[in-house]
């Protein structure tokens, strides 16, 4: 019999031209976090087709299925996918632009989906060629707190059968198609969203003795609220305090009443996390209250910090070797971008590993959230193929483990 390596690697390759055409379908129709509607149903219509039994309908529009291969209760592991688009105007040029204007795919989930996909039908094809089961996870929501996987969660995803490991795949642009990426522990930072509204007394700016200035004070907070990364986070913890938008609703000679500022903080531990909060409420308030102002202070909590569990990634690694060969598996650093696959590493050991879609020689290069992101779309080959692959040596692994 041919070894399964060999015929996961054939299939990936007799299947390719189906699973690229999936990929276009979802990236022509994008779809934004929490309306995955259409999205689902197609991915539903693909299961049947492939004899994947399935449950729709999961945090509304995600979709939980089952590959059993022999000997079902012998493990399980589960396989995530995200489905959601980002509100982005597409500005590629290729046959495969979305027709959605103002939503697009640029943050790879198509090919997350597509290549998952591919992963399902090559199991599903091998299902008498290993043990244990498989647990497809499409997962809605990625891009939009709360996010789609903890409500998948609460739903009871993780039970009957219990996963005792799950993986993900995330594409990135720093790699070449045909690599892989892993990084053991912690990964990616948790995201907390801050909203302050800092509040005065408006009037001309002509007279500034008679007001009291809401956009001098929030100028001050904002400085003043980078000692946080600079003077009290301990150097070798990543953490990070960045202000994307002002508003002050005043004119050129008109000081308003009030300036509102929303940020983020990122970081990878949750005792410094919460330590942070309580940091940016001292300074923004104490500092508005000097000026003579106030100010008020809320945060949003977001996903918590993504951990790689050490053990499965070392394991995904070597068999990353294995499939690819060891000069295609490369080591990758800390990202202060956050991923709600988080609360899925809470639940079970877990590794979101990163799949290469970047070509120099076709211009391939621009980074996610973009709107001029794409893939060489040669990685989806490497990309199905290796979560089959991940799949059925997990569950070797286990199986092996379980009989010891």
């Amino acid at each position: 019999m041919t070894p399964l390596k060999q015929q996961i690697e054939e299939l990936s390759e007799l299947f390719f031209d189906e699973v690229v055409a999936i990929r276009r379908h979802f990236h022509q129709n994008p779809e934004l976090s929490c309306e995955e509607f259409h999205t689902a149903e197609f991915i539903c219509k693909k299961l049947e087709e492939y004899g994947i039994r399935f449950r729709s309908g999961v945090a509304e529009t995600g979709i939980v299925a089952l590959i059993e291969g022999r000997n079902p209760s012998s493990g399980c592991i589960a396989l995530r996918a995200d489905m959601d688009a980002l509100p982005i105007l597409e500005e590629s040029d290729v046959p495969y632009k979305s027709i959605i204007t103002g939503k697009m795919h640029a943050c790879g989930h198509d090919v997350h989906m597509a290549c998952l996909l591919g992963a399902a039908k090559i199991l599903a094809t091998l299902k008498d060629q290993y043990e244990g089961t498989v647990k497809l996870l499409f997962q809605p929501s990625e891009e939009s707190y709360p996010g789609g996987a903890i409500r998948m969660i609460g739903e009871g995803v993780m039970d009957n059968p219990n996963p005792t490991h799950v993986i993900a795949q995330h594409v990135i642009n720093t790699l070449g198609a045909g690599d892989v990426g892993m990084r053991s522990g912690a990964y990616m930072a948790s995201t907390d969203e801050i909203f302050l509204t800092v509040r005065g007394k408006g009037g001309h700016a002509a007279t500034p003795s008679q007001v009291v200035d809401p956009i001098l004070i929030a100028s001050h907070i904002i400085v003043a609220l980078q000692q946080i990364v600079s003077r009290m986070a301990d150097p070798v913890m990543p953490t990070v305090v960045s202000f994307g938008k002002i508003t002050g609703n005043g004119r050129t000679n008109v000081i308003p009443d009030e300036v509102k500022i929303e940020g983020t903080v990122r970081t990878y531990n949750e005792t410094w996390r919460s330590e942070v909060h309580q940091r940016i409420e001292q300074i923004a308030s104490g500092m508005a209250k000097a000026m003579g102002g106030r100010c008020d202070v809320k945060i949003s909590h977001g996903y918590p910090f993504l951990y790689n569990d050490p053990a499965l990634t070392d394991k995904l690694s070597r068999l990353a070797s294995e499939y690819l060969g060891a000069d295609h598996v490369k080591e990758l650093e800390q990202r202060m971008t956050a991923e709600d696959f988080a609360y899925f590493a809470r639940e079970a050991p877990s590794c979101l590993f990163r799949l290469g879609i970047a070509n120099e020689e076709k211009g391939i290069i621009s980074n996610l959230h973009t709107a001029t992101f794409d893939v060489d779309e040669q990685s989806i080959q490497t990309g199905m193929g290796i979560m089959a692959w991940f799949a059925v040596g997990i569950l070797k692994e286990i199986l092996m483990t379980s009989n010891e």
